[in-house]
């Protein structure tokens, strides 16, 4: 009578991808949880350009939800009998919430001051040109804010020096930043083509795929910033 390994339970491929998938699930919920007052009032906002301010405001708990999220899928493990998602997740969340908002909430308001100019473009009397620069600047620091909300998550730096390390690795790394604005695209397009919750709804794929986007930067930080 043949005998099976102990160890062998949740060790296959079935058993990995049941795992992803249950911590995707676990970690989506976890996610829209924490963010769910801001995510509330933001989707009760009429679409004005004088709301821009107060969706900021709304936006304001999804960074430390976002960079507990990240936490969580970086540390997820494989086996069936050893996941604990939630309790990973909850860790994230208590060791990056602060660090998180401390350039969270600068870059919000940022792209709030460059979103509400472009809304109001007409009023400046700024030569078209400006409009153009403006946008490539928003996108610019949305890109710098994926780096940033990646390594804040995964590392204990100062703010300061990991707003350095996300401007350097920019440049340094340009697949994981085209990675990481392929994912802006998507986002962007399915939610102008199907529904202003897609991102929401798809935030913990959208949060591992900018995870693996983000492998080169998070290396390179471990290997030769980190003692």
């Amino acid at each position: 009578m043949s005998t099976v390994r102990a160890d062998a339970f949740g060790a296959g491929p079935l058993s990995r991808a049941a795992a992803l998938i249950h911590t995707l699930v676990i970690v989506e919920a976890l996610l829209l949880l924490t963010a769910a007052p801001g995510l509330a009032g933001l989707f009760l906002l009429a679409p004005d350009p004088a709301n821009l301010p107060l969706a900021a405001l709304c936006l304001l708990p999804l960074g430390p939800s976002a960079a507990a999220a990240l936490y969580a899928l970086h540390h997820r493990g494989g086996d069936l009998t050893e996941l604990r998602p939630s309790r990973v997740f909850l860790r994230g969340w208590r060791l990056g919430a602060g660090p998180a908002l401390k350039l969270w909430a600068p870059l919000l308001g940022w792209l709030t001051v460059i979103a509400f100019t472009l809304t109001h473009f007409p009023a400046t009397g700024l030569p078209g040109w400006w409009a153009f620069l403006l946008a490539v600047t928003g996108v610019g620091s949305l890109l710098w804010g994926a780096h940033a909300l990646v390594l804040t998550a995964l590392f204990a730096f100062r703010a300061r020096d990991t707003a350095r390390l996300a401007a350097y690795f920019l440049f340094r790394h340009p697949r994981a930043t085209l990675g990481a604005l392929s994912l802006l695209i998507l986002t962007a397009a399915g939610t102008a083509l199907l529904t202003e919750a897609l991102p929401a709804l798809l935030a913990a794929p959208l949060l591992l795929s900018l995870l693996r986007a983000g492998r080169p930067l998070i290396t390179e930080t471990r290997e030769e910033f980190t003692a």
